[in-house]
């Protein structure tokens, strides 16, 4: 083996040495050209596509309304006697409610009853040939009148027979022949006062149109004091109660309000660009700023069959079936309104502002290394914030955002992610 002077020894470990300046220089030659790429390449903000659950809606405002209503009004002035239950009361169906001072109806109901049994009198009479008593009367004058008559033809028979042998003049005959007509004709009128025949067809009438007058008193009457007494008609809350005892009510003021709180209609009004989203049976969540936190939910019943103007818009409504647990929504109050129109729990989504459009088409740009890919996509849910992708991207993809410099993107732009 031979042996290295330190002459050699010396020129190897210059060498060396050289080779480590050499290997640092490069170094740091690669480094500034990488810094410089870095420098010229643009910062973008970026988001990865990630899966979730992803819904599209409709936000506007509705009013709550019972599902099946009764209301009470007052059938005329009077006061309220007694008030039998308080607002947010479970009723029975017929339980008594309240009840108003019923004198007044009571006696006009008696008055209208005596005119109705009077007018029925009258009627029955026309029907027999008069009341009980002409009957009687009329048929006793007719038995006297036709004795009368008897008598007058016995009479007649014996003149005409004198006036034969001249024991009678013609005279006395003539008498005896008016008497015979006279007794006949009240016979006759006698006999027509003891029929039903006796009346004219005005008469009967002016009596039956007095009866139907009478009896539609009656029974206006009867009403007024059957609603004196105001029963629930089914079970149900007392959600309104304006009335109090010994208050004066006038004809029409509102006594009570009850309806089945379990279920309620909501009436929301929907801007005419998002009617064609609706469909039956949607969802439907309802809130409301007096109890905040909480939550109400329902479905789509009824879409909207027309457009109408309210106030600055051109609206459509729609009618929506609530679940009221713990019957907390009262009818009449306003609420917030959202309609789910679209869902898909494992959506493929980026954020909004990562879809770009061009000629109905769209597309994103994808960072690849540190490129950007254009690529076109197929979009379907769109909420406020996030889109979902169907087709185009894969899923964790790495999406851009935008520069942040503002300056546009394009396909094959070097970037590089801004933090």
């Amino acid at each position: 083996m031979a042996v290295e002077t330190p002459e050699k020894q010396q020129v190897i470990g210059k060498g060396r040495l050289w080779l480590v300046v050499l290997a640092l220089v490069t170094a740091v030659v690669v480094l500034a050209a990488f810094q410089n790429m870095r420098r010229g390449a643009l910062p973008v903000r970026a988001a990865e596509a990630v899966r979730g659950t992803i819904a599209s809606s409709i936000a506007t405002n509705g009013k709550i309304e019972a599902v099946d209503n009764f209301e009470a009004h007052s059938p005329a002035p009077t006061t309220v006697k007694r008030v039998l239950v308080h607002e947010g009361d479970q009723v029975k169906r017929g339980q008594l409610l309240l009840q108003l001072d019923d004198a007044e109806a009571r006696s006009q109901a008696a008055r209208a009853l005596a005119q109705l049994r009077a007018a029925e009198a009258d009627l029955n009479a026309i029907h027999i040939g008069g009341t009980h008593e002409e009957i009687l009367t009329n048929q006793t004058a007719l038995t006297r009148a036709q004795s009368e008559l008897q008598a007058a033809r016995r009479n007649l028979d014996a003149l005409q027979r004198l006036l034969e042998t001249g024991a009678a003049s013609a005279g006395e005959v003539h008498d005896a022949e008016l008497r015979v007509n006279n007794a006949e004709e009240q016979v006759n009128l006698l006999r027509q006062k003891t029929t039903s025949n006796r009346f004219s067809v005005p008469e009967r009438e002016r009596v039956e149109a007095q009866v139907a007058q009478a009896r539609s008193a009656y029974e206006a009457a009867e009403d007024l004091v059957a609603k004196s007494n105001v029963t629930a008609p089914r079970q149900g809350t007392v959600y309104s109660l304006p009335v109090k005892q010994g208050a004066f009510v006038s004809t029409g003021d509102l006594l009570v309000q009850v309806a089945d709180l379990s279920r309620v209609t909501v009436r929301a009004f929907i801007d005419e660009p998002d009617i064609g989203r609706l469909a039956q049976d949607q969802t439907v969540t309802v809130s409301w700023d007096a109890l905040p936190g909480r939550s109400w939910s329902g479905a789509v019943t009824q879409v909207p069959t027309t457009v109408s103007v309210r106030g600055a818009r051109t609206v459509g409504e729609v009618t929506c079936i609530i679940d009221n647990p713990g019957r907390k929504l009262l009818p009449n109050v306003n609420v917030s309104v959202a309609i789910t129109t679209a869902r898909d729990d494992n959506a493929l989504t980026v954020p909004r502002e990562a879809v770009h459009q061009d000629d109905g088409r769209r597309y994103v740009f994808q960072v690849v290394g540190n490129e950007l890919h254009k690529r076109e996509v197929d979009t379907r849910i769109t909420n406020l914030t996030r889109i979902e992708i169907v087709k185009g991207i894969p899923d964790n993809a790495l999406i851009a955002l935008g520069s942040v410099n503002g300056q546009p993107l394009r396909d094959g732009l070097p970037v590089r992610i801004a933090k």
